[in-house]
């Protein structure tokens, strides 16, 4: 080999390194956004659900109440989205959801009455969806970018959702005061990460809505390309909607239950810092499944390994058992989501990408707004880990039903 040949060959690995690093911190940046959306609007809620319950007297359904109300308000915001996609950009949406989520944070801080905070909850989703979904659509439109990345670019997006976890599990704990009504400061120090949050996701979307403002003119210009109708991913959609369903109840009284098991708090937050870390990692693990995966298969496995990670805790009680279960749900979760979005990438023309994340985000949304409340009952009831067992069977059937969904064009 020529001196020539071999410098060329040195330098091949540094010149694609060099041309994935700029996608890749966009994608990461951006990831913020999911952090917001769900880690600190959603997630933070089964830390800070205890200390609620018990200052203002709920039941277990009232407390997954509070959960649904979130899930509605994100169901209300899924609805819209294509409609407000006519006329704003993806950006723009993402922007306008991230700014009202960080103050309707804070506000949730200011108020004890339960009508009051179900209110809150539900303004709360329906702007966070505008954060995930128009997320979801400049990361698809990252991904294509670098098709060869795409399923990581994708991973690192939604995956995005652990460092809000992580940053929920330190903050919340120490900002949880022993006082009248303690826990709203600590609604006060999420809205803050919120905002911090915000800053640096808005401008990762709005450099990226610059970098391919061609690729969205060209989309436009072709928006009358036909796209498969909602019927032939229908086995897809059912799947995610139970996904939906038996994942919210895990995210919103695992925490309760082990602390019913008479875990320690630092227990319980070196689990949920656990967890948060498996989901920022996650987008490494199934990055080539996402890639590969054309169908509804990558959907069925995530969900068959959710359904296992909830069964866990329901049927043992030690902590290491907990931590099992945290780290593969963590390392899991939110690639399903991942795995509906490059389902909609691999599926449908780009000028439909936004109409095809908002059905599935629908579907998700309705699913959420079962689960707490039919969880919470069933725990009421039966007891939580009774609870977490139907969490487990509902995720089971999802990846039954997704892995019925075959790909509906050719590689």
């Amino acid at each position: 080999m020529s001196s020539r040949s071999a410098d060329t060959a040195s330098h091949a690995p540094t010149t694609t390194t060099a041309q994935r690093l700029p996608t890749l911190r966009l994608a990461a940046a951006l990831s913020l956004g999911s952090a917001i959306a769900l880690g600190f609007a959603r997630f933070a809620y089964a830390l800070l659900l205890p200390s609620m319950k018990l200052d203002l007297g709920w039941s277990f359904a009232q407390a997954g109440a509070m959960n649904t109300a979130n899930a509605l308000g994100y169901l209300l915001g899924a609805l819209v989205f294509p409609r407000l996609a006519r006329r704003w950009s993806a950006g723009a949406l993402f922007a306008g959801g991230c700014v009202p989520t960080a103050l309707l944070m804070a506000g949730t801080g200011l108020t004890a009455d339960t009508h009051a905070l179900l209110t809150l909850r539900v303004i709360t989703g329906a702007s966070s969806a505008a954060v995930f979904i128009g997320g979801g659509v400049l990361a698809a439109r990252l991904a294509s970018a670098r098709p060869r990345d795409a399923g990581l670019v994708l991973g690192l997006y939604y995956g995005g959702t652990g460092w809000g976890i992580v940053a929920s599990s330190v903050l919340v704990p120490v900002t949880i005061l022993n006082a009248a009504h303690g826990w709203h400061f600590a609604w006060f120090a999420l809205a803050a990460a919120c905002a911090l949050f915000a800053a640096a996701a808005i401008g990762a979307s709005r450099r990226i809505e610059r970098a391919h403002m061609g690729a969205a003119a060209a989309t436009h210009a072709t928006g009358a390309t036909p796209a498969p109708r909602w019927p032939q991913f229908a086995a897809a959609l059912a799947g995610y909607g139970l996904f939906g369903v038996g994942y919210i109840g895990y995210m919103t009284f695992i925490v309760a239950l082990l602390r019913n098991a008479g875990m320690s708090a630092a227990v319980v937050t070196g689990f949920y810092l656990l967890l948060g870390a498996a989901t920022v990692v996650s987008a490494r693990i199934w990055s080539t499944l996402l890639d590969r995966m054309r169908g509804g298969q990558a959907l069925a496995v995530l969900n068959a390994l959710l359904a296992l990670a909830t069964l866990l805790p329901a049927l043992f009680t030690q902590p290491w058992v907990a931590f099992v279960s945290g780290t593969l749900f963590g390392a899991t979760f939110l690639s399903a989501v991942a795995s509906t979005t490059a389902f909609v990438r691999h599926n449908l023309p780009a000028s439909h990408w936004a109409k095809g994340i908002s059905a599935f985000t629908i579907v998700f949304a309705f699913g959420q707004i079962v689960g707490p409340v039919v969880i919470g009952w069933v725990s009421d009831g039966a007891g939580l880990a009774r609870g977490l067992v139907y969490s487990a069977l509902l995720l089971a059937g999802g990846a039954a039903l997704a892995a019925c969904q075959r790909a509906l064009r050719a590689a």
